[in-house]
């Protein structure tokens, strides 16, 4: 990947976990908590979005090792569970919409992207869209999606992990959640080390890949 192409992958990177934690802050508010808002996080200024190591430094480290995934996060909004209205179950909805905006944005990129297929064999100039445009388009496409099965991996504090523990007793998802303070610890151990011959890394190109297809990629 060159270095341009790993700049721009970057910014996309950040601005897409940034509209993923605003979608995050602003459900959060719609079922009564303003945390986010009143956090000054309902905003696309980066600054108040990101996270030196998750934000730069992860997916710099996958840039820069020729990673096939490129992934990390922005800083979590704050969401107060007991400003919500209905407590574990608006919180597992403030938890999917984070993903599930990804997941919108990588399905408008791949609209876009089949429409320049279409038009790039008739009026357009067919040297100027795959070289520049439809690479870019490729990478939000791709982030995105990236995004989305990452954030819905059930480990905590991942978002997964909040949608999961909604099918545990509230003992046991209290003691599952509280796996938060070492869940990344976690993921960056199933990163580097593979279990039965398969890695995190993998995985996540695995579902990555079918995820393409799935939208005709």
């Amino acid at each position: 990947m060159s270095l341009v192409f790993g700049i721009i992958s970057l910014i996309i990177l950040i601005f897409s976990a940034i509209l993923h934690e605003i979608a995050h802050g602003f459900v959060a508010e719609r079922l009564g908590d303003p945390t986010a808002r009143l956090s000054g996080r309902l905003t696309l200024d980066p600054r108040k979005h990101i996270d030196p190591f998750m934000s730069i430094l992860l997916p710099l480290v996958l840039i820069l090792s020729g990673s096939p995934v490129i992934f990390g996060a922005a800083k979590p909004v704050p969401v107060d569970p007991f400003n919500l209205r209905d407590g574990r179950k608006d919180l597992a909805l403030v938890s999917l919409v984070g993903p599930l905006t990804n997941v919108i944005i990588a399905i408008i990129g791949a609209i876009i992207l089949k429409i320049l297929r279409i038009v790039s064999f008739g009026a357009l100039d067919y040297s100027f869209i795959y070289p520049y445009l439809y690479p870019i388009l490729l990478m939000v496409t791709e982030i995105n999606l990236l995004l989305a099965i990452f954030n819905l991996i059930p480990i905590p504090p991942l978002d997964g992990s909040k949608i999961f523990s909604l099918i545990l007793p509230e003992r046991e998802a209290a003691t599952y959640m509280s796996l938060g303070s070492i869940g990344f610890i976690i993921i960056f151990f199933l990163l580097v080390f593979p279990i039965g011959g398969l890695s995190l890394e993998t995985l996540l190109y695995n579902l990555l890949s079918f995820s393409l297809k799935l939208l005709g990629l």
